[in-house]
C-alpha cells in the first residue's frame, strides 16, 4: 500500500483584519497560479500558526515577478462587490471560504444565481449581516463637540463599537452627510478622520478618547425626552430597531429607563386630561387648504401681488404649496434664459441633479439636450428653460432618488405658474418635452403620440413642436430602438429651428 503524501500547503498571512485590497491581491495572485482552495492556509494578524501546523511543509504565497504579460482573472462584478463587504466579517472562516468562492466562479459563471448552493447562500447571508450592522453604525453614531480648530471648523468625535469590521463602508456616509464638520469615528479596530479634504482610515482607540459628555448631548436628551410618546412603546420592536448592545454608546440610552417606568403613568394622564376643541383655524385650513392657497398664490385674500416679472415669480416659486411636492423636494426649480427668448423649451419636471443645483436641464438628459441642440441649429443660451412641474417627485430607494412621473392633478395645479411663465416671456416658438410638458402647455387635450411632429398654432399667438422627452433616449436598452428615436427627436429640433430661422429669429 503506497503512502499518499500530503499537498504542500500555500500559507498566505494577512496583516490587516478587513482589508479588501489586501486579501484580493493575494486572492488573484492564488488564481493565476492555479491553487486550489483546500491548499492555501489563511492567517490572520491573530493567528500565525497554521491550522494545519507546520508538519505540512507548508510554503508562503510566492509573489514573482511576472515576465511578459500578467495573467488576466475575469470576476463578476457583482462577486467582487459581494466580497468587499464580506471580507469585513469577523468569522475568521471568511478568507477562506471566499477564495473559495471566487474559485469555483471561475467554471461556473453563473454560480451567483444558484441561490440554494452552500456557498453562495453563506456569501449573501453574510452581506446582509455586514449592511445590517452598517446601518447600524449610520443610526447610532453620536458625536460629541471637542471645540474649534485652529482652521475655524468645529471638531467633533465618535466612540463606536460596530459587531464587524464596518467603519471603513460606513464612514462615507459621515462625510456626505457632515462635510462641514472635522470629526473623527474612533472604533476598537479603526479610525476615521475627515478634515474637511480627506477621508483617512488610522488605527483603532479606545474610549477614553472621546469625552463622556458635551452640551450637545444634553441638548439631544432633552429632544428624546420631549418626543417620546408612552402611547406608542413597543419594547420588542424599540429593541428590534435599537439593540441593547448599542446602548452603553447613545446619550438617550441612560434616559430609556426612566421614560419606559413612567409610560404607563403619563398614558393615564393623557386619557383622564380634559378634551381639548380642535383649533378652529386649523380645522379651516384642513378643509378650505386648496382654496385658500390658490387664493394666497393668485394674489387675492392676503395682501399679496401675482408676481409681475420673472424674478419676483422666481422668489414666489419658494413659497408655493399648491401641492405636496414642496414636502419632500430640496428647492423649487425656476424657469432659466432670455426673458425675451423667441423660443420656451418645457420639459417634465427637475430630476434628481436640478432639484440639488436649483437649475433646469443639468443632469444627464439635460446634457444630452443641450449636445443635441446644438448638433441641430439650436442654442440653449437663447431659449427659455423651464419645467411643467417645479418640484422634484421621487421614491426613496437607499441612497438613491428614484425619478416618478406627476400625477394630472400635480401638472394641472403647477401650470399656473407655467401660464405666468408664457404672459411674461412672450414666445414666439414652444417646444414641449414629453407627456407631462404637453399637458403642462394643452392641459388635457391631446396625446404625445397623436400631436408628435405637428406645428400646432396656440391661442397666444406661439407655434407648438411637441416631442419626447430627452431622458426617454437614454433610457432605451435596445440600441436600434435607441438609435431610431434620437434621429426622430434630432429631427424634431431641427424643424423648430428650421421654423424659428423662417421667423427671423434663428
Amino acid at each position: 500500500m503506497t503512502d499518499l503524501e500530503p499537498a504542500a500547503m500555500t500559507v498566505v498571512r494577512l496583516d490587516k483584519k478587513g482589508d479588501f485590497a489586501e486579501w484580493r491581491a493575494a486572492a488573484r495572485h492564488l488564481l493565476a497560479q492555479h491553487i486550489p482552495p483546500h491548499q492555501v492556509d489563511w492567517r490572520g494578524p491573530d493567528n500565525d500558526m497554521s491550522l494545519f501546523g507546520d508538519q505540512l511543509g507548508a510554503a508562503p504565497i510566492r509573489q514573482e515577478k511576472a515576465e511578459g504579460r500578467a495573467p488576466t482573472i475575469s470576476l463578476p462584478r457583482e462577486l467582487v462587490d459581494m466580497a468587499d463587504h464580506i471580507i469585513c466579517h469577523r468569522s475568521a472562516d471568511v478568507p477562506a471560504r471566499l477564495y473559495r468562492l471566487f474559485w469555483r466562479v471561475q467554471a461556473d459563471r453563473y454560480l451567483l444565481g444558484r441561490k440554494t448552493d452552500d456557498d453562495v447562500h453563506w456569501a449573501r447571508k453574510m452581506v446582509k449581516n455586514i449592511s445590517r450592522d452598517i446601518h447600524k453604525m449610520h443610526a447610532f453614531v453620536r458625536f460629541r463637540h471637542l471645540g474649534v480648530g485652529d482652521d475655524g471648523r468645529e471638531n467633533y468625535a465618535a466612540w463606536f463599537e460596530p459587531e464587524h469590521l464596518t467603519l471603513r463602508l460606513g464612514a462615507p456616509f459621515f462625510q456626505r452627510r457632515f462635510s462641514g464638520m472635522n470629526w473623527a469615528i474612533i472604533t476598537p479596530d479603526a479610525r476615521a478622520i475627515w478634515d474637511g479634504q480627506r477621508l483617512v482610515m488610522g488605527e483603532g482607540g479606545q474610549r477614553d478618547d472621546v469625552p463622556d459628555h458635551d452640551v450637545v448631548e444634553q441638548q439631544w436628551r432633552a429632544y428624546y425626552g420631549a418626543i417620546f410618546n408612552p402611547a406608542r412603546v413597543k419594547i420588542s420592536a424599540m429593541r428590534s430597531e435599537m439593540p441593547k448592545k448599542y446602548w452603553h454608546n447613545l446619550p438617550e440610552a441612560q434616559d430609556i429607563a426612566s421614560l419606559l417606568a413612567g409610560a404607563e403613568q403619563r398614558v393615564a394622564m393623557m386619557q383622564a386630561a380634559e378634551h381639548q376643541t380642535p383649533n378652529k383655524r386649523t380645522e379651516k385650513w384642513q378643509k378650505n387648504a386648496q382654496a385658500a392657497l390658490a387664493d394666497v398664490l393668485g394674489g387675492a385674500g392676503d395682501g399679496l401681488d401675482a408676481p409681475e416679472n420673472l424674478e419676483q415669480l422666481g422668489r414666489s416659486l419658494d413659497q408655493c404649496r399648491r401641492c405636496s411636492l414642496h414636502c419632500a423636494a430640496t428647492q423649487a426649480v425656476r424657469g432659466e434664459g432670455p426673458v425675451d427668448a423667441a423660443l420656451m423649451m418645457v420639459g417634465e419636471q427637475p430630476g434628481d441633479q436640478e432639484d440639488l443645483a436649483g437649475r433646469p436641464f443639468v443632469g444627464p438628459a439635460g446634457q444630452l439636450l443641450t449636445e443635441m441642440m446644438a448638433q441641430n441649429g439650436l442654442t440653449r443660451s437663447d431659449i427659455y428653460m423651464t419645467n411643467a412641474v417645479k418640484h422634484f417627485k421621487f421614491q426613496p430607494r437607499g441612497k438613491m432618488r428614484l425619478h416618478q412621473r406627476p400625477t394630472a392633478g400635480e401638472i394641472d395645479k403647477c401650470r399656473w405658474w407655467l401660464d405666468l411663465e408664457r404672459q411674461m416671456v412672450r414666445p414666439k416658438f414652444i417646444i414641449t418635452l414629453g407627456a407631462t410638458a404637453l399637458r403642462g402647455v394643452l392641459g388635457p387635450k391631446g396625446k404625445l403620440a397623436d400631436l408628435r411632429g405637428q406645428v400646432i398654432p396656440l391661442s397666444d399667438g406661439a407655434v407648438l413642436f411637441p416631442t419626447i422627452h430627452p431622458s426617454y433616449l437614454l433610457r432605451l436598452p435596445d440600441k436600434e430602438k435607441a438609435a431610431e428615436e434620437r434621429a426622430m427627436f434630432a429631427a424634431d429640433l431641427r424643424r423648430a429651428a428650421q421654423h424659428l430661422a423662417a421667423a427671423g429669429v434663428g
